[in-house]
Formats: structure tokens, C-alpha cells, sequence
């Protein structure tokens, strides 16, 4: 909704010296001349924007500017008082001990179990993923590097030595974003995969890198590798269907079977959710797909025979 953007578009401005119309259509994912008109509802609102011409131009809040009305509400911060638990259960930092008193102490409803939250946010991970979490984001915060003996997902170890710039969490699972000094380039890990991790004294200056430089570069990767397959499941696992799959992916046929069209992030992760459901899904297409599956299914075969 363009309201949220002009508000997620004056938060930015507020917490960012300069930014240029380009950042912002792409963040928003909107074209440059509707960020020029939201520029203008903007300062029609009352909030004085700035424009800086040439290559270092863009945006800012003119300066000694500052909102005094109260902009958030008790559900914002109900919202904000979740999320701040779930990252505590995370990474036991100490510091969100003394943000949550601070926001309980200003609204105090919100830390009473009969209070305004209404979503309770779990974030634990498993326990080895949540050890390296706190090694990480103190090698983060201090600015030190990390070694990590890191296994791929074609099962190469290597050693890596990288600057961390940050933790994210996608998909359930999480990971960390910095420059590999082995690999001279931006990576990003995945901590279940991270063998061992040792915080090293050397310190370093952070590069001009931010996370949604990773997100562009996890929807580029995602646009160029993924694979449109068809299933077939039997009613028997139905609920698992539901559960995998959104509601405008499934269809359901006359004799309470399920029909699925999908998209995967490559041919080595269909085949593995396909086998996943052993012998209750067909794979109707394509015919790679299939092809591969029959591979994997013979080659088990063989196995067990053996044994």
C-alpha cells in the first residue's frame, strides 16, 4: 500500500544521512517516478525533503529536522517488543535485557501476560546452530574476523577466513553474510553447515555492504536456477501437501488426490523433496525431473540389494 511505503520511505530517511531515488525504487521494487511522487506526498505532509543533484546525490530530511508526534502505536509497539524477544532467544544478548525494560517501562501493559502481545516470536535454533549465533554476532559487533571450517552443499570442506557483517534468518534457517578473504568476494554461510568456528584477534574495517545487497543477490540466484515441476500426491499425506505448499499451488482432484505445480532452486532439490515423500507423489513433469528421480531410485535399489 503506498502508505506503508511513504512510511517505510520516511523511516529510511530518518535512520540513513542520504538516499538516492535508485536505492529506493529497488528496495520498494516501484519505478523511479513513483518515488518522485512519494517524494512529494512527502513534503506535502509537512516532513521537508532535500534532493542532493550528481553521482553522491539522493534524498535527505532536511537537517535539525525532527518528528515530535508520537508515530507509534500500541501495536507497533507490541510488534516491536515480539520481535526483540525472539531475537533474545537467539543470541542471549544482554543489551535487548535493557531495551525490553525500557519499552515495558513505557508501556506497561505490554510485558503483562494479559497485555497487547499477541504473537510470541520462538526464534531458538537447534543447539550447535545457537552456539556459533553468539560467537558470530560478537565477532560482528566487535569487528573481528572468523575462521570457519565450512562444509558446501556438494559436501566439500574448506577453510574460510571472513569478515562477518551480519546474521539473517531465511526459510527457517540462518545464516551470515561477510567477505571471504579466502575467496577474495561477499559470501554468504550457512550456520548448520559451519564444522567448526574460531573468532580470531584480528580486527578489520567494515566493507560497504548491507543486507539488501544480499537479498538482490539471493533473488538473482533464485531467478536464474529454478525448475517448474508437476506432482501427483496421494490423499494419505495430504496434510504434509498443505503444509509444503501454498494455497495457489495445490489442487485437488475428484478422487481426493492432490495435484502440485512448483518451483525449485534447481534439479538436486527437486529431486530431494521428491524423495522425501517416498512412494505417495509422482513426478508428472518434466521429464528431466523424472529421469533424475529414477536414477536416484535405482541407485538405492542397487544398495539395499548389496546389503
Amino acid at each position: 500500500m503506498k502508505l506503508d511505503r511513504l512510511l517505510a520511505i520516511t523511516m529510511t530517511l530518518l535512520n540513513q544521512p542520504r538516499v538516492s531515488a535508485t536505492e529506493l525504487a529497488e528496495r520498494f521494487e516501484v519505478s523511479l517516478r513513483t518515488i518522485y511522487r512519494d517524494m512529494e506526498s512527502i513534503n506535502q505532509a509537512g516532513i521537508p525533503i532535500v534532493s542532493f543533484p550528481g553521482s553522491d546525490g539522493g534524498y535527505e530530511i532536511m537537517s535539525g529536522y525532527r518528528i515530535d508526534k508520537q508515530v507509534l502505536s500500541l501495536d507497533d509497539f507490541s510488534t516491536i517488543f515480539s520481535a526483540l524477544r525472539g531475537a533474545r532467544s537467539v543470541t542471549d544478548d544482554s543489551d535487548i535485557d535493557g531495551l525490553l525494560e525500557k519499552i515495558g517501562a513505557m508501556v506497561p501493559d505490554i510485558s503483562n501476560p494479559s497485555g497487547a502481545t499477541h504473537v510470541d516470536l520462538d526464534l531458538t535454533p537447534k543447539p550447535n546452530v545457537k552456539n556459533n549465533l553468539g560467537s558470530l554476532h560478537k565477532a560482528i559487533k566487535e569487528f573481528h574476523l572468523v575462521q570457519l571450517e565450512y562444509l558446501d552443499i556438494k559436501g566439500a570442506e574448506t577453510e574460510r577466513t571472513i569478515e562477518p557483517m551480519g546474521l539473517f534468518l531465511k526459510g527457517n534457517r540462518w545464516y551470515i553474510y561477510g567477505y571471504c578473504l579466502t575467496r577474495s568476494d561477499f559470501r554468504v554461510f550457512r550456520l548448520s553447515r559451519i564444522l567448526n568456528l574460531k573468532n580470531m584477534p584480528e580486527t578489520f574495517v567494515r566493507r560497504l555492504y548491507s543486507l539488501q545487497d544480499v537479498e538482490r543477490q539471493f533473488k538473482i540466484q533464485a531467478k536464474g536456477a529454478k525448475i517448474k515441476v508437476v506432482l501427483h500426491f496421494d490423499p494419505v499425506i495430504k496434510t504434509r501437501v498443505r503444509d509444503d505448499f501454498s494455497h495457489e499451488q495445490v489442487c485437488k482432484n475428484p478422487d481426493g488426490s492432490l495435484s502440485v505445480t512448483a518451483e525449485y532452486p534447481g534439479i538436486d532439490r527437486a529431486v530431494q523433496s521428491v524423495l522425501s515423500y517416498g512412494a505417495n507423489v509422482l513426478v508428472v513433469d518434466p521429464p528431466e525431473l523424472i529421469n533424475e528421480v529414477r536414477r536416484h531410485i535405482k541407485k538405492m535399489d542397487k544398495i539395499y540389494k548389496i546389503r
